[in-house]
């Protein structure tokens, strides 16, 4: 999970009222401009921060990665002399009960802001030119403590399952649309989608059990991607190295980003899952779940760095 700081005091009503980021490509003589690129870099599941009038106002989960899309017409005359084609990143946003003034907590907070790109000043005014802005992860810690409590409760309940399974659409929906391959290669690959054909049968030629629960009865598992299918190349798709196969609730937990695994076997578990789920599921994380093979390793690097919510 990374986290972001966006400066809105434009635009605030119009992206957190309609749960959206938006910006130009470039400056408006072209030119490359680090806090428009940074929209592409935004992942699914990263938290967004959305500082307007000097206060930390709302909070959001990013549901999907940047597209390409026009200027929302609601900003009206809002950046006039921005490009009319930019990036849009969907976030579900939540306003504060509590919103934060980074300038009165100067003192906490100036330690931790970067030395590039920082959307702080150190005598805690905002940076004018500043509009999307990654947070280190010491800055992070420091805002979270002080916003006490607020951006976790928006982060456990927030279930961006279901813009999963939208992303998941629109990707089945784009294979079916293609010219290049023909219909009984997209079935396949459908197929794949939900554990099953040439790709499930793959992943059991590798794996033989539930490596958490142990469970060998494989009409009670279910073949998992560990890349995304929605990310995966149709190569990846199909490689039985990007799968495991998985009791269903230890599925949802690996999907979800809740659960990964290092490269020697060791369990993660993820901070945002309570305690109280492993216990009335009986999984012992403290297990080792067996080495895997290097192709399985890089799928497993992709999983901890992009979906796993360490």
């Amino acid at each position: 999970m990374t986290y972001w700081w966006v400066n809105q005091n434009q635009t605030y009503a119009h992206e957190v009222g309609g749960g959206y980021l938006w910006s130009p490509k470039t400056n408006q003589n072209g030119g490359k401009n680090q806090f428009y690129d940074n929209m592409i870099r935004v992942q699914q599941g990263d938290v967004v921060l959305s500082f307007c009038d000097t206060l930390i106002k709302a909070a959001g989960i990013a549901t999907a990665p940047a597209e390409s899309a026009p200027k929302p017409v609601e900003f009206g005359t809002a950046g006039s002399n921005w490009g009319n084609e930019g990036w849009l990143v969907q976030v579900q946003f939540t306003e504060l009960e509590r919103p934060l003034h980074p300038k009165s907590h100067i003192d906490v907070i100036g330690p931790t802001l970067p030395a590039r790109y920082s959307p702080l000043q150190q005598n805690g005014n905002g940076n004018q030119g500043v509009y999307l802005a990654e947070i280190p992860q010491p800055m992070a810690n420091a805002l979270l403590k002080l916003l006490d409590g607020q951006v976790e409760e928006i982060i456990s309940s927030t279930d961006i399952a279901n813009h999963t399974e939208t992303a998941n659409d629109v990707a089945e929906k784009q294979l079916k649309q293609r010219p290049d391959i023909p219909e009984t290669e997209k079935q396949q690959l459908i197929k794949a989608r939900r554990g099953q054909g040439l790709f499930r049968s793959r992943v059991e030629l590798i794996e033989k059990c539930c490596r958490l629960t142990g469970v060998t009865q494989k009409s009670h598992l279910r073949a998992s991607h560990i890349k995304p299918w929605r990310s995966c190349t149709d190569a990846e798709k199909l490689d039985g190295n990007n799968g495991l196969l998985l009791s269903p609730h230890v599925d949802h937990l690996f999907d979800r980003g809740f659960v990964s695994f290092s490269d020697t076997g060791e369990i993660l578990v993820s901070k945002k899952l309570p305690t109280t789920i492993l216990e009335r599921w009986s999984l012992d994380v403290q297990k080792n779940v067996g080495i895997f093979n290097e192709e399985q390793k890089n799928y497993l690097s992709h999983h901890r760095l992009h979906e796993f919510k360490g």
